[in-house]
C-alpha cells in the first residue's frame, strides 16, 4: 500500500510540474521582453516548482495595491510640478543641437520634465571632497534640506552628514530624508532614530514588512541619489552616503554632479514625487522650487525612471542617444548586462563609423553579474566595441559621453534591474564644456584600464565560457 501511495504522489508531482510548464508558457510572455521570457521559461523547464514560487515573489515588476493607487495620482503631481517648471523662461528645447531634439522629447515624455537652460554643472570625482561639499552646503541651508539615498550608512561618512542635517534642523531648517529600506537596511533604525530625535522628518522608501499590507517587493528598490538644498543646489550621481570602502578591500570610485539653476527644480520634483509615494504628503511646489533662477549657460534635463513610470525606462534614453552619435560613444558602468536593443544600438553605431568604448571595473562585487557581464565581451569586441577593464578601484560611476556635446550621468547601471526594476534618476546635459570635462575623467579611467584583446579573450577555458553563457541566460533575472 505504501509503494502504491508513493507512486500516486510521484505521478501527481510529475503531472503538477507539466501543468506548471504549460501554464507558464502562456503567462510568462505577456508584457515581457523576449530575453526575460526566455530566462523565465528556461527556469520553469528545469525547476518548475521553484520557478513558480520565484515568479509569484518577483515575477512582475508591480507594487502592492495601495501603492498602485497612489501611483495613479503621481502623473497629475508630476504634471503640476512640470507645469511649474515650464512656467520658467529657462525652458530651452528649441536651442538644442538638432540631433538631440528627439532625445529631449523622449526624455520629457517619459519623465514629464523639460530641458532647462541657465544651469551650472560641476563634476565631483573625489569621494571625500564630495562629502565635504555636501556637508558645507547643508551647513549653509536656510530654508530646507531634502536627501534621498539608496544607501545611507551610520558610519563615519554617514555620521558627518547626519550631524550636518541635525545642525540644520536646529537652526529651524525644514529637513526631510528618505533612505531605501533594503540598501540602507543595516543602518536604517539608527539613522532614522538619530534624525527623528532631532526634529528631522525621516522615512524608509519601499519598506519590507512581511505579512503586512504596506510591504513592498524586496527586488523593487529606490536606487536614486538626490540632495536638494534650499531649491538652489542639487546633487545626483552614483555616490551613496557611506565610507568608500563599503566592501572589504573594495574602494568605490564615484562621480557626482553638483548642480545650480533651474535643473535643481527638476531634482526637487523627483524628490517631491518620492516623498508623496512614501508618506502621502504632497509638498507644495511653489514653496520648494525657485522657478528658474538661471545662473549659468548649461542645458540640462532630468529623467526619473522606474516601475512608477510605465512608458519606458532609462534604456530608451541610452538607445536613442547611442543611435544619435556621429563620432564617439564612451560608456562607463559597474554593471553591464545589456538588453538586445542596447547591443543592437552599439553594433549599429560601430557600423556607422562611430568609435565605441565600454569601461567596466575588472573586479565586480556580484559573482553571477560578473559572469553574465563577461559573457557579452566577445560579442561586443566582434562588433568592434572596445572593452576596457578598470584596474584601480571599483568603478561605480555611471556615465555616458555622446560625441562632444551630450553627457549622461546618474544612478542607473546598464542592466535590466536599472532599466525596469529600480527607481533611478539620470541627468542629460547638452553642453560641450561639461561633456569635455566628463571625457577628461573618462580618459583618466581609460588610462588606468586594460583593453581586452579579442584573440586572447577567445582563448578562455571552455568550462569558464560555459558558466558565463549559463549566467547570461539568467541575465534578465539578475
Amino acid at each position: 500500500m505504501f509503494s502504491g501511495a508513493a507512486s500516486n504522489w510521484a505521478l501527481a508531482y510529475v503531472v503538477s510540474e507539466w501543468l506548471i510548464r504549460v501554464v507558464m508558457v502562456v503567462i510568462v510572455p505577456f508584457r515581457r521582453s523576449p530575453d526575460a521570457a526566455r530566462s523565465w521559461l528556461l527556469l520553469v523547464l528545469f525547476l518548475p516548482w521553484p520557478a513558480l514560487l520565484l515568479y509569484i515573489l518577483i515575477g512582475k515588476a508591480t507594487y502592492p495595491r495601495w501603492r498602485r493607487a497612489r501611483i495613479a495620482e503621481l502623473p497629475a503631481l508630476l504634471r503640476a510640478n512640470s507645469h511649474h517648471i515650464l512656467g520658467s523662461t529657462a525652458v530651452a528645447n528649441e536651442r538644442l543641437p538638432r540631433k538631440y531634439v528627439r532625445t529631449a522629447a523622449l526624455v520629457q515624455r517619459i519623465g514629464h520634465l523639460p530641458v532647462v537652460d541657465g544651469n551650472t554643472v560641476e563634476l565631483l570625482t573625489d569621494y571625500d571632497v564630495t562629502i565635504a561639499r555636501l556637508v558645507a552646503d547643508i551647513d549653509s541651508a536656510g530654508a530646507h534640506v531634502h536627501l534621498l539615498f539608496y544607501i545611507f550608512a551610520d558610519d563615519e561618512v554617514g555620521s558627518r552628514v547626519i550631524a550636518a542635517v541635525i545642525r540644520a534642523a536646529g537652526r529651524g531648517v525644514d529637513c526631510r530624508v528618505l533612505i531605501d529600506a533594503v540598501g540602507s537596511r543595516p543602518w536604517a533604525k539608527t539613522v532614522l532614530a538619530k534624525l527623528r530625535q532631532n526634529g528631522v522628518s525621516a522615512h524608509v522608501a519601499l519598506p519590507i514588512t512581511f505579512f503586512r499590507r504596506k510591504s513592498a517587493r524586496a527586488d523593487l528598490r529606490n536606487h536614486r541619489k538626490i540632495a536638494v538644498i534650499d531649491g538652489v543646489i542639487g546633487y545626483t550621481g552614483s555616490q551613496n552616503i557611506i565610507e568608500p570602502e563599503s566592501t572589504f578591500g573594495l574602494f568605490n570610485q564615484e562621480l557626482m554632479l553638483r548642480l545650480c539653476g533651474p535643473v535643481v527644480d527638476e531634482l526637487q520634483a523627483v524628490f517631491i514625487a518620492d516623498w508623496f509615494m512614501e508618506t502621502d504628503e504632497e509638498l507644495s511646489a511653489p514653496l520648494f522650487m525657485r522657478r528658474g533662477m538661471p545662473i549659468g549657460t548649461v542645458h540640462a534635463q532630468t529623467l526619473p525612471t522606474g516601475p512608477d513610470y510605465s512608458d519606458a525606462g532609462v534604456e530608451s534614453l541610452m538607445v536613442t542617444a547611442i543611435h544619435s552619435a556621429l563620432e564617439h560613444v564612451t560608456l562607463v558602468t559597474p554593471y553591464f548586462v545589456p538588453t538586445e536593443p542596447v547591443m543592437i544600438a552599439l553594433k549599429t553605431a560601430v557600423l556607422r563609423g562611430v568609435k565605441v568604448e565600454l569601461v567596466v571595473p575588472k573586479i565586480v562585487d556580484h559573482f553571477l553579474v560578473r559572469l553574465a557581464q563577461q559573457s557579452h565581451y566577445g560579442r561586443l569586441m566582434e562588433a568592434g566595441v572596445e572593452v576596457h577593464l578598470y584596474l584601480d578601484k571599483f568603478l561605480h560611476a555611471k556615465t555616458a559621453a555622446i560625441d562632444h556635446d551630450l553627457a549622461i550621468i546618474g544612478s542607473s547601471n546598464m542592466d535590466i534591474r536599472s532599466f525596469l526594476l529600480n527607481c533611478e534618476v539620470t541627468v542629460a546635459i547638452y553642453d560641450r564644456e561639461v561633456t569635455r570635462a566628463l571625457r577628461a575623467e573618462q580618459a583618466r579611467w581609460l588610462k588606468n584600464s586594460d583593453r581586452l584583446v579579442p584573440e586572447r579573450w577567445a582563448r578562455r577555458r571552455l568550462p569558464v565560457r560555459i558558466v558565463e553563457n549559463m549566467a547570461r541566460l539568467m541575465g534578465p533575472l539578475l
